[in-house]
């Protein structure tokens, strides 16, 4: 067994089975598909169940704990960790596959670009550059970050270096700009919960001048403007979710903590 494939997923039986599609080249040979399932009850697991991969079930963790289990439930030398809305291009999935087999022991880990794609199209501009560390050796990472943006990092004093790998992460997160709203408005809870456990407070002066700034930032300096309408949305999205964050951080500050919603609450939901 080479490579373990990491999924994390609740309630994607639609997204499932283009994933497992674009994955299965990377265990052909050995490998394992390791699905860590926080409570679906949309078919999801009859998917798993009928393409052989080994579904773990477990409460939600929150983004970096479970990103970090999912990691300890495989059993490959080296793992690549994806959400069920990431399927790999055939030209990173090539370079996985080129790169586990050749297995160079100076290479510690790999990163990845995630692109986000509307309607079938790549979003070139907005939220890029994005890389991410996704393939590692088991064994050696470790996530850290901010709720709910969980980031992979190796472990202090690991040998060897870390890569880029050709191609990309399709990130299908998008099907409408409405529904990614609704969505937003969980992270942006989940967002503002963290913030507030770390000691950080909401202002009156973030909440005015954050959204903006948010949306000049993925319009004009990111250029998403290139990206036609769809960059539009998604810089005018990107400043709503900012908004939404803040609001609630300030909710959170001046509520004394009443106002907290349940930590262990899936955003996904």
């Amino acid at each position: 067994m080479s490579l373990s494939v990491a999924i994390l997923c609740k309630n994607e039986f639609r997204r499932m089975p283009r994933l497992l599609d674009a994955i299965a080249p990377l265990i052909v040979g050995g490998g394992e598909i390791v699905a860590i399932d926080s409570g679906s009850t949309d078919g999801t697991l009859d998917i798993l169940h009928e393409r052989g991969c080994r579904i773990v079930k477990t409460i939600w963790r929150g983004f970096n704990l479970t990103r970090q289990f999912s990691i300890e439930q495989c059993r490959g030398p080296w793992v690549l960790c994806l959400d069920a809305d990431e399927p790999p291009d055939p030209v990173l999935r090539d370079a996985i596959i080129a790169h586990v087999e050749h297995d160079d022991p100076g290479i510690a880990a790999a990163r990845v670009r995630r692109i986000v794609y509307y309607r079938g199209q790549p979003l070139r501009h907005a939220w890029q550059p994005e890389w991410r560390l996704r393939l590692v050796r088991r064994g050696t990472a470790r996530t850290t970050g901010t709720e709910p943006h969980d980031k992979i990092e190796l472990l202090p004093g690991t040998p060897g270096r870390i890569i880029d790998l050709p191609g990309h992460i399709r990130h299908e997160s998008i099907d409408t700009f409405a529904d990614f709203l609704r969505k937003q408005a969980g992270l942006a809870r989940a967002s503002a919960r963290a913030q507030h456990l770390a000691g950080i407070r909401g202002s009156r002066l973030a909440l005015l001048t954050s959204p903006p700034g948010a949306f000049f930032k993925q319009l004009v300096l990111k250029r998403a403007f290139l990206d036609g309408v769809p960059g539009w949305l998604a810089a005018a999205s990107q400043a709503a979710a900012t908004l939404m964050k803040h609001a609630a951080l300030v909710e959170l500050t001046h509520a004394g903590g009443g106002a907290s919603a349940d930590e262990s609450a899936d955003p996904r939901a």
